[in-house]
């Protein structure tokens, strides 16, 4: 017996080291990286004008600008843009999610990093001191922007008005701190999409855009946002099902459904409550031109249909359906 209990204390003090050396090496372990390059980018007008689409399209207000949420589709917030922000408690992340003031600011923004560092950031997912970011900053898509579309990014975020706004740092819950730093991996060089072919730059524009991030891998939907107390929304099936997906648009439905909001973005959105609120871009989607929403819709109908049937506002449905029933019972 007494021999056992020695046998025993040896492996559980075997399995305690190993479990040791594990975290040791989380902890020291440095996320893989290269030099961030030298490069200074020219903000020529094309450039100026491709980066604030892409700007736009991978939808940076939706993380780093200050927003009115009282209003359809959060507009940015006068002064607020790229000036980061921190995520609410209710959105149940693990720790502290802050994203970070975007704009030339030399003390609270990004003014005193290299281009670069900016680059390596954005597609890289590591920040100046070699830090790994959360991967909630979708660099994992970004990784596959060109190198062109990347100088153009960085270019319009130069031109960014600097607003002094001092955001705290991300603070994440173990192990998660620690897991991070497997994500971030170098890009390399990437070359420019071809737009020659409508599902391949579709392809492009969705992976940029970060579709699959809220919509699932399978574009079905389903994934629930809460981002109070009291607001809760759901994302809805895109996949070409016909039933429960997007299978019955044709191209222009599909065209005519984002643009029906460029009267938004030019007159302002109305005021809305829980029952319309909605994390979908609208206000920045609806700027796209047609043509390029034609690209996303042909990529997305060569994905597989999924019939998933989805309620993208659950809590108000069903508050709707308990009103419903209280004037079906009082009625006489």
């Amino acid at each position: 017996m007494r021999k056992f209990v020695k046998i025993l204390g040896a492996a559980w003090a075997a399995v305690a080291l190993i479990a040791g050396a594990g975290v040791s090496y989380l902890y020291l372990h440095k996320p893989a990286m290269a030099r961030a390059s030298d490069i200074r980018i020219a903000r020529t007008p094309e450039r100026l004008a491709r980066g604030a689409y892409l700007f736009n399209l991978a939808d940076c207000d939706g993380c780093h600008s200050q927003r009115d949420f009282s209003r359809f589709g959060g507009p940015v917030a006068e002064g607020g843009r790229g000036a980061g922000t921190v995520f609410p408690d209710a959105m149940g992340l693990p720790g502290l999610v802050a994203p970070s003031n975007i704009t030339p600011d030399p003390e609270t923004g990004i003014g005193a990093w290299t281009d670069g560092e900016k680059i390596r950031a954005i597609r890289e997912g590591v920040d100046r001191d070699g830090r790994a970011l959360f991967p909630m900053m979708p660099y994992e898509n970004f990784r596959h922007m060109s190198d062109e579309d990347v100088y153009s990014l960085v270019a319009y975020l130069d031109s960014l008005p600097p607003v002094k706004h001092k955001v705290p740092k991300t603070r994440l819950k173990f192990p998660v701190s620690m897991l991070i730093k497997g994500a971030p991996q170098p890009a390399g060089s990437v070359p420019p999409p071809d737009r020659s072919d409508r599902r391949q730059y579709g392809k492009y524009l969705v992976t940029l855009a970060g579709c699959m991030e809220c919509h699932t891998r399978q574009l079905s939907g389903g994934e629930v946002f809460r981002v109070a107390p009291n607001i809760l929304v759901v994302s809805a099936n895109i996949s070409p099902d016909r039933a429960t997906g997007i299978g019955k648009w044709n191209e222009q439905d599909f065209v005519d459904r984002f643009h029906q909001y460029r009267d938004y973005v030019k007159n302002g959105p109305p005021a809305v409550g829980p029952e319309s609120f909605t994390l979908m871009p609208w206000l920045n989607f609806c700027r796209l031109p047609a043509e390029d929403l034609k690209a996303i819709y042909a990529f997305l109908h060569t994905q597989p249909a999924v019939y998933k049937s989805v309620d993208t506002h659950p809590a108000w449905s069903l508050q709707t359906a308990g009103l419903t029933s209280a004037v079906k019972t009082a009625a006489p």
